[in-house]
């Protein structure tokens, strides 16, 4: 299975390339694409595809994206690709069903090349356009699977995408007390079933990197901030 032109796909009218897998199914009915899921792929190119490509690995996305900057189309938009796996964002718990899967080709280690990052915003700020997805619904895999996925990791900038209003960030200086933390961040989506522990890493990992120890009150103030303006499961009009 190769590459090869993108007619008569439906896709994001960019430069992508298709490079299909088998590896998708049908939306769960009554879903709505309204969220993105961003991923590292720890693999390089080649290794990426031939997974994502192969049936019996059972994972796909719907985009992977080279350091050099090249959109490769494995999943058609309107299907559901096997990116997400079990966790939940809010009250979303079949998240492939109301999401596109995007795989940042990187080890997780190293920094983001920029071309990767600019055919990211470009490809992010298409599909929030054409589905109308808010910027607090384009997350990691670690904010909807704490404890067991890390990607896209501490070296992704977050920030920056909130700039382009891409994604979010909470405001600067914010504080509050420490006891307002997990209950904040549950009502900005983390899943309430899991232990704090492990919110708190996947909270730190997009929005302190590198943070250790006790919480503190900026971290609270954060959190806070962004339940206040991005809870996830309030009734809110649409871009």
């Amino acid at each position: 299975m190769g590459p090869g032109a993108v007619p008569g796909r439906r896709g994001t009218g960019l430069n992508a390339t298709a490079y299909p897998s088998p590896n998708a199914g049908v939306r769960r009915p009554g879903s709505r694409i309204h969220m993105v899921v961003i991923h590292y792929t720890v693999l390089d190119l080649a290794e990426t595809l031939e997974r994502l490509c192969d049936p019996a690995a059972e994972v796909s996305a719907h985009y992977v994206i080279a350091p050099e900057g090249e959109v490769l189309q494995l999943v058609d938009e309107g299907m559901r690709a096997w990116h997400a796996g079990s966790g939940r964002w809010g009250l979303v718990r079949d998240v492939n069903s109301h999401s596109i899967g995007i795989e940042l080709v990187n080890d997780g280690r190293a920094p983001f090349a920029a071309p990767q990052m600019l055919a990211l915003e470009r490809l992010l700020a298409d599909l929030m356009t054409r589905y109308r997805i808010l910027p607090s619904n384009v997350i990691g895999h670690s904010d909807m699977a704490p404890g067991r996925k890390s990607d896209p990791g501490p070296r992704f900038d977050w920030r920056r995408l909130a700039l382009q209003e891409l994604s979010v960030w909470p405001t600067h200086g914010a504080t509050a007390p420490v006891g307002a933390l997990h209950g904040s961040l549950v009502v900005f989506g983390y899943d309430p079933t899991l232990s704090p522990q492990a919110r708190l890493a996947a909270f730190r990992s997009r929005f302190f990197p590198g943070r250790e120890g006790p919480p503190g009150n900026d971290e609270a103030g954060a959190a806070v901030d962004l339940a206040r303006r991005f809870p996830v499961d309030a009734p809110r009009r649409q871009p």
